[in-house]
């Protein structure tokens, strides 16, 4: 499979990494953990890649498996083969660890890794530096999901797909396969992508500070091998781990995508009963029932939840822009929402749900006065309330933002 799948066109640019050079030599990095009845082929295939490697400019490979303490004949294993750089962690450390140990042992400046169990195919190597050339990448994923044949089992294929989809909805940008254990860096990239995790979820943390910290990120297609011996992932324990991850990773670049998502969904759960309770007036409609009342409860719930919690979002992205000393996101979609800051628009929007609310509440007290019965003003009663919290949430999170826009500019400025 010669095709390169996708470059990921990362939204926020950060400090990028010193401009792409040819590739003359790589380092590629082995975590193993007792896999004494994979490792020899796996070896045996990478060695098998050095002169096919050369003739894409790769003149030197070294190859260093960090043994993440096997107490099976792993290491021995290794051993027999005189062109390998052994490493050994006394006790397990996890899979994350023995990665970042081959990474400090690398002595080239490109770095790629698999794993051990046969599974990724090394003839690829010289494919994925290839591509980290022509492309002017920092990063080279080895994608397992890509279209070439796979024999992942169906679980996984499912549980990568969904892993996928997370990342590219919360990190705007299409990828394909999160969790790759197959790929090749530049060394300067480490700044950017550190700290890594020590376990298995180091792989989608990469890729989620990837799409965040404006490197050049691109995904080729490979096949994929069921692997030799018992998987070490568990689908439940580690999945969890996988998601939790990704979305800690999020809110630690983006908040307002995660929050934003979150916020408009409520909203938009608000609207929606809105609308209905209208198109019943319009009809004559004048009693709700149970489902009705529960339907506008859960509109005064959601929405102002919803507001509120689009409101954090977007605070904390200030917090992460002053902590981090660069300019604030406006990141809840590929473009601003907004031509100027969404502070700006806070304060108009609260003002006028406050005011919006003030009115309709004024409203239904001189029309209680006039006679009109409870039964009859408790919804006018209840959107009076929500929007005069809605409004009074907008003002305060504009204040909040605005202090933090300043604070932030100031420390820039400095």
């Amino acid at each position: 499979m010669h095709t390169a799948a996708a470059t990921w066109d990362t939204p926020m640019p950060h400090a990028k990494p010193a401009a792409p050079a040819a590739v003359t030599g790589l380092s590629i990095c082995i975590p193993v953990l007792n896999e004494e009845d994979a490792i020899a082929e796996t070896l045996d295939r990478c060695l098998a890649t050095v002169a096919p490697l050369a003739a894409t400019g790769v003149t030197s490979v070294e190859i260093i498996v960090v043994d993440d303490g096997s107490t099976d004949g792993t290491a021995d294993i290794v051993r027999k083969y005189p062109d390998v750089r052994l490493v050994q962690h006394p006790v397990n450390r996890g899979y994350g660890a023995a990665l970042k140990t081959g990474f400090a042992a690398a002595t080239h400046e490109i770095v790629g890794f698999l794993d051990a169990d046969a599974t990724y195919p090394p003839e690829q190597f010289p494919l994925l530096c290839r591509t980290l050339v022509e492309q002017e990448a920092d990063l080279v994923i080895g994608s397992r999901m890509a279209g070439a044949d796979t024999e992942m089992p169906a679980v996984r294929r499912l549980g990568n797909k969904f892993f996928a989809a997370l990342l590219t909805l919360v990190g705007r940008t299409v990828v394909t396969d999160s969790a790759s254990g197959m790929r090749v860096f530049r060394r300067p990239t480490l700044e950017l992508l550190s700290p890594l995790p020590d376990g298995l979820n180091l792989t989608p943390v990469m890729s989620t500070r990837a799409v965040h910290e404006g490197i050049k990120v691109v995904e080729v297609a490979i096949p994929y091998r069921e692997r030799v011996g018992e998987s070490k992932l568990s689908v439940t324990k580690d999945g969890l781990r996988f998601l939790s991850t990704i979305l800690w990773t999020v809110l630690a670049y983006n908040p307002v995508r995660l929050f934003g998502l979150v916020g408009l969904a409520g909203i938009g759960v608000a609207l929606l009963v809105g609308v209905a309770l209208v198109a019943l007036r319009l009809q004559g409609v004048t009693e709700l029932g149970t489902w009705g009342t529960f339907a506008v409860f859960a509109a005064l719930v959601c929405g102002v939840a919803g507001v509120s919690v689009f409101a954090t979002g977007a605070s904390f992205n200030y917090l992460v822009s002053l902590f981090y000393e660069r300019p604030i996101r406006q990141g809840l979609f590929r473009k601003p929402l907004f031509a100027r800051p969404i502070e700006g628009v806070f304060l108009p929007a609260g003002l006028l749900s406050t005011l919006a609310g003030v009115v309709v509440a004024g409203a239904s007290l001189v029309l209680s006065r006039q006679g009109w019965p409870v039964e009859r003003l408790w919804l006018y009663l209840s959107a009076s309330g929500l929007a005069i919290l809605v409004g009074l949430q907008l003002v305060t999170s504009w204040l909040i933002m605005s202090v933090l826009r300043e604070l932030s500019v100031r420390e820039r400025a400095r």
